[in-house]
């Protein structure tokens, strides 16, 4: 094409400042009294019994050490331990609280009258598939439609494609798709010429250039897709809170194919759904944003959530990459009120579909959520806010520390004599020394572990029918407990890798090797034998070595999963790619059964857009 298509509306400018975050800050527009909420009291059920059993733990393992004191490596031991205990406790506590809210039945959130709302659907992309992109568009759009209701919405397609080939394909596209759609919907496409500050530039470019003109944006993702339901009821949210500067829907996973994509979307849909209730409590009116499937008070994200260039180290200004955390925060700073309703049905995205794919995005994951550890001490950020940032660097930082456990745990080996660590007791130099704990209590923590990263898996499943969804929904009991088992046994496989390749990320961040964002392949891709020995090298050696040491006597037998998975990193990882065949059955869906209305119309708009594009085809008019 000899030009860029830009069909835009009248430009309507929205001034978006960028934030000091040395200042304390008040949104003038925030409402000053905020609803009462009862989240002090979940958030205290959902910390205390964390801290407790963290606490007995320590405790009980202070004790087993002898009353000498506690050395340097004792205490490197039991800092390890405890922290990662105290994580695991709290992951199970949420559950707990899940559970506890979704038995209580609770009648829906009565919304008053409100105004009609004017709602910019956003959707960023670079460098995808532009059918599937403007293929789920459609769908949204035309939900909405034969939905109803007083608010008015509008499709913005925000292209940073730097590909010339994509970019034609896209306008092409959007062309071919303007041509078919039914009267009164809007669709709107602009293409910026360079992608300054990436997605949060793409986003602040539309604020300021039509943002006054909407009343508030629903940021999606490029493989997003939402039911006209669950648009609608956000949107009736945020209308009758004038308080709510973001209200986050639940995204559940969709269209997975592969072995480690659905396993993945099992979690999601079975262990996910009272963790996510229990998070909404202990929250309240401080969520946490997720990036996409939100709906933002347009004006309120653009007076408060305006990001600055953070120094990096070496003295550079750095764009924050994990924005939407930080946006959070600023909205709340600022007196805005950001909310989680997980009860609303049918918010979708999709995951990617093997493991290596998914390591790639975690490292540009790590890179942003690391990030946040700087801005953990800047002016005004409620506590909570604090917290959200803090939790999500710390889920990376918790694979060094995992890793970190690991390694003493086989070192200390089964016993004084088969230690392979040597320590040195000043009143005995000549002979090595470990402290006293036998492989008993060895065991006993092992079992407490592996038996509290199970809970949250049990407990989900315990809790699914509190939520509406039945066992039958997923083939039946029979093939419900088959899917559980082999989800469980793969996350058992995977995990340690998963571990290893988030160390990785952590170190790649840390010494500044880490590369900047790229396009998540969504598609996912075949890897061959050379990039799976490269991509897992670390963890192939290091399963080998636990190996050799469980099978020689010096490591507890009870490390034997982890060595085995890390040994079989290489063929595990090809494995998760796998999508045909009876490794693609080992874990079945809900979506295998009863597949939703929405993912069915998004498919064959998908397929017709890409053979019109393609000269194959003709697109459906729609009705």
């Amino acid at each position: 094409m000899s030009s860029d298509l830009h069909i835009m509306p009248p430009e309507a400018p929205l001034a978006m400042p960028a934030q000091n975050f040395s200042a304390r800050f008040r949104d003038a527009d925030a409402p000053s009294g905020q609803h009462k909420s009862s989240a002090g009291f979940w958030r205290a059920l959902a910390f205390s019994p964390a801290m407790v059993a963290t606490l007995a733990l320590l405790w009980v393992m202070s004790d087993w050490f002898g009353a000498e004191g506690i050395n340097v490596i004792e205490g490197i031991l039991l800092t390890l331990i405890s922290f990662n205990f105290f994580w695991i406790s709290f992951t199970v506590c949420t559950v707990l609280l899940g559970m506890v809210s979704l038995a209580k039945q609770e009648r829906p959130e009565r919304l008053t009258a409100a105004q009609p709302l004017r709602v910019a659907l956003l959707t960023p992309v670079y460098n995808e598939v532009p059918w599937n992109v403007l293929g789920n568009a459609r769908t949204m759009l035309e939900d909405l439609q034969a939905r109803g209701g007083k608010h008015h919405y509008a499709m913005f397609i925000l292209s940073d494609t730097r590909d010339p080939e994509i970019a034609a394909q896209e306008q092409a596209s959007v062309e071919a798709l303007r041509t078919t759609l039914a009267p009164g919907l809007e669709l709107y496409y602009r293409r910026r010429e360079q992608n300054t500050d990436r997605k949060v530039g793409n986003i602040a470019d539309w604020v300021s250039r039509w943002g006054a003109d909407w009343d508030a944006m629903l940021v999606l993702d490029a493989d997003s897709l939402m039911t006209g339901r669950a648009i609608h009821r956000l949107t009736d949210a945020l209308a009758c809170d004038p308080g709510a500067g973001l209200i986050q829907s639940y995204p559940q996973l969709i269209g997975a194919q592969s072995v480690f994509a659905r396993m993945q979307q099992f979690a999601n849909g079975v262990y996910g759904i009272a963790f996510a209730e229990g998070l909404a409590r202990w929250c309240g009116q401080e969520g946490n944003y997720w990036g996409h499937n939100a709906i933002i008070r347009t004006k309120a994200f653009a007076t408060s959530a305006g990001l600055p260039k953070l120094r990096s180290f070496s003295g550079q200004d750095k764009l924050i990459m994990s924005h939407d955390f930080v946006e959070a925060g600023l909205l709340r700073r600022a007196g805005w009120a950001v909310r989680f309703l997980p009860r609303i049905r049918g918010s979708y995205e999709e995951t990617p579909p093997t493991l290596i794919d998914h390591a790639m995005r975690d490292r540009r994951w790590c890179q942003g959520n690391l990030q946040h550890l700087k801005l953990l001490g800047s002016s005004g950020f409620r506590a909570v806010s604090r917290f959200h940032m803090f939790h999500g660097a710390v889920g990376y930082l918790m694979s060094p520390l995992w890793f970190a456990l690991l390694l003493m745990w086989a070192l200390i080996g089964q016993g004084q004599d088969a230690s392979v660590l040597h320590y040195f007791s000043p009143d005995n130099p000549l002979f090595p020394q470990w402290p006293e704990m036998s492989e008993t209590r060895h065991v006993l923590i092992i079992l407490v572990m592996y038996a509290m990263l199970l809970a949250p898996k049990v407990l989900g499943v315990l809790a699914l029918p509190l939520s509406g969804v039945r066992y039958a929904d997923f083939g039946g009991g029979r093939k419900f407990l088959g899917s559980f088992l082999a989800e469980v046994l793969l996350s058992i496989l995977y995990a340690p890798i998963l571990m290893v390749q988030q160390m990785i990320a952590v170190f790649r961040t840390a010494f500044g090797i880490q590369r900047g964002w790229s396009p998540q392949a969504r598609d996912g891709g075949t890897y061959g034998l050379r990039t799976l020995i490269l991509c897992h090298a670390l963890e192939t050696v290091s399963g080998v070595a636990l190996s050799v040491g469980i099978l020689s006597g010096l490591v507890s037998i009870w490390l034997a999963p982890i060595a085995i998975s890390l040994a079989l990193a290489i063929p595990l990882s090809a494995l998760s790619g796998v999508s045909a065949g009876a490794a693609r059955k080992m874990v079945g869906m809900r979506e295998d059964f009863s597949e939703p209305a929405i993912t069915r119309s998004a498919r064959r708009y998908r397929d017709e857009l890409k053979r019109l594009v393609e000269g194959k085809g003709n697109m459906t008019p729609a009705e």
